[in-house]
């Protein structure tokens, strides 16, 4: 396995799509046993004209997700997933770098992301990015406070 990606945009779900969703959300039922914390969204609100979502390949291989959707005054990073194989081998940077690129490039000054509060190499990772601990954001601050207690939001500038 290399450490080299090819970073695809896609514009409708394909097959590598669902299968990373469906992996995604496998291992988030592990990981968040409370099905009304957790707030992936679906593939149907992933493919909607406010969010670009990208895969990266390597070794003609779908090794990782993950989109961002273009909100007012920042973007928020959605479904990030890296299959197990490629963890540790550069597939999270290669799309965190496509998505702040996308972000910078809608004019957006700012990354967000909620993320499960004890997913300790999540929280490493986002980080080592330089995400800081930021207030409960939309639409997140809406929901009924034990909806969102397993979350950690974070946040980071861009340039």
């Amino acid at each position: 396995m290399s450490g080299d990606y090819t970073i695809a945009h896609l514009s409708a779900p394909d097959s590598d799509v669902r299968a990373l969703v469906r992996e995604l959300d496998a291992e988030m039922a592990v990981l968040t046993p409370a099905c009304e914390q957790r707030h992936g969204l679906t593939l149907d609100a992933i493919f909607q004209p406010h969010i670009r979502f990208f895969l990266a390949y390597a070794d003609r291989e779908a090794a990782a997700c993950g989109g961002v959707a273009l909100l007012d005054g920042f973007a928020e990073v959605k479904r990030m997933y890296v299959r197990p194989a490629w963890r540790g081998k550069g597939a999270a940077d290669a799309i965190m770098r496509r998505l702040m690129a996308e972000t910078m490039e809608a004019g957006r000054p700012l990354l967000r992301l909620e993320t499960g509060a004890d997913f300790v190499p999540a929280g490493r990772f986002y980080r080592r990015w330089g995400f800081k601990p930021c207030a409960v954001f939309e639409p997140y601050a809406s929901m009924p406070p034990h909806t969102v207690a397993a979350s950690a939001f974070l946040e980071r500038p861009l340039p």
